[in-house]
């Protein structure tokens, strides 16, 4: 990694897992900070388990959302349940600026790793500690993943058909929220540290990250009392706006008509002209009024096209439109190629295997993508003799002992 970064000089020990933790460590990796990532093959990360697999074959080390997560990062497995572990971890801790955790409250103290114990050990570490709720409350010692904390803050609530049960939206998804707050968290941190000298305990949830993304629903209950509902892929305020079929099996294609200028043009490229000129249609009031009848509009023309050819008759007339890609697509989508989004990195037993780039992008500071995939263990030796300063018979001890593994 080029010392040119501008985290080239941070370290961070990571003792964090599945989403919303790692995918904060893994930004601050893309722009020079050194992540050791800590781990147990006796206890390993549940995103290990989780697809897309190489070739489409569940494995341990075939899991590129796990490597997705944790590029360019240091890996040092650990078992954390056998007591020599204990001093490694501290002396880590000594070595690093920041100690990140994702567990439950309980876990951290129970292992003697509480903040206070580890400024005991170092007084201006920063520590992060995210968990679905938080450190404090009644519902501190609630674990578990994104889809719980959708569901408890009101997202699932909200995504769905409004004569259905709820949907929910895909996936773990506050996972995907809370590492921006993680890793902004963090970097507000380290600036209050050089300027202070003194470190901090962040207590972020992940669940209370996440209700800035309800906000206008929040708004709405709280000033208009109206509690907002499931609307399928319509919207409160626009029409048309929803996904419609395109021609083949299980193809879609979304539109969104914020403008009138923008529905006279979708009218346009449908062939419809006595559509535009249609009174039940004439504004966007009267297009909310009328949605079935605008739906069944649209849906009879899209049903038929090819789906990026509709994709593109309706950008080129500057109405909101896309193809609703598959993985596949996604990997192959010209915008992405362009800003060169996916990365291949070296994978020992596969030659290699792709990840994301960095989420965003410093004009005068580029982000580099770590080059080899983050395979257990692959770091040992270096973190414990280069970083540690471990001598080769302290690290044979180790393994014999089963600390290593």
């Amino acid at each position: 990694m080029a010392s040119t970064l501008p985290l080239a000089d941070v370290k961070i020990l990571d003792l964090m897992w599945a989403i919303a933790g790692p995918a904060s460590t893994r930004m601050l990796a893309d722009y020079g900070a050194t992540v050791v990532r800590v781990e147990s093959s006796h206890r390993f990360d549940a995103t290990r388990t989780v697809g897309p697999f190489h070739q489409g074959k569940p494995g341990g080390e075939n899991s590129g959302l796990f490597f997705n997560m944790n590029a360019g990062k240091r890996m040092l497995t650990l078992d954390l349940a056998k007591a020599e572990s204990r001093a490694v971890l501290l002396d880590l801790v000594r070595w690093a600026d920041v100690v990140t955790e994702a567990f439950s409250p309980k876990a951290m103290r129970a292992w003697g790793l509480d903040y206070e114990s580890l400024r005991a050990v170092k007084p201006e570490i920063v520590m992060l500690s995210t968990c679905l709720m938080g450190q404090t409350g009644p519902m501190s010692q609630f674990a578990g993943f994104g889809n719980l904390a959708a569901a408890i803050v009101g997202f699932t609530n909200l995504a769905g058909w409004p004569d259905r049960p709820p949907a929910g939206p895909f996936g773990a998804y506050t996972d995907y929220i809370a590492p921006w707050f993680n890793a902004s968290a963090i970097l507000a941190a380290l600036e209050y540290k050089r300027r202070t000298g003194q470190g901090q305990h962040i207590d972020l949830s992940q669940a209370e990250a996440s209700l800035h993304f309800l906000g206008t629903a929040l708004l709405d209950n709280e000033v208009n009392g109206r509690p907002q509902r499931r609307v399928g892929n319509r919207d409160l305020n626009h029409a048309p706006h929803g996904v419609y079929p395109a021609a083949g099996v299980d193809r879609w294609i979304a539109i969104a008509v914020t403008t009138d200028e923008q529905w006279q043009a979708l009218c346009s490229v449908m062939g419809r002209a006595d559509a535009a000129h249609d009174q039940r249609f004439a504004t966007r009031t009267d297009r909310l009024a009328h949605q079935d009848e605008l739906d069944e509009l649209v849906a009879s023309w899209t049903k038929d096209l090819e789906l990026f050819q509709a994709e593109s008759a309706l950008q080129d007339r500057s109405v909101p439109a896309s193809a609703v890609r598959n993985l596949l697509e996604l990997g192959e989508d010209p915008q992405l190629l362009a800003r060169g989004h996916f990365v291949e990195l070296t994978h020992p037993r596969y030659g290699t295997m792709a990840v994301e780039g960095s989420r965003f992008r410093l004009s005068r500071t580029p982000a580099q993508v770590g080059g080899t995939v983050s395979t257990m263990g692959r770091d040992n030796q270096h973190v414990l003799e280069t970083l540690l300063g471990y001598s080769e018979e302290r690290i044979t001890e180790l393994a014999a002992a089963g600390v290593l593994e």
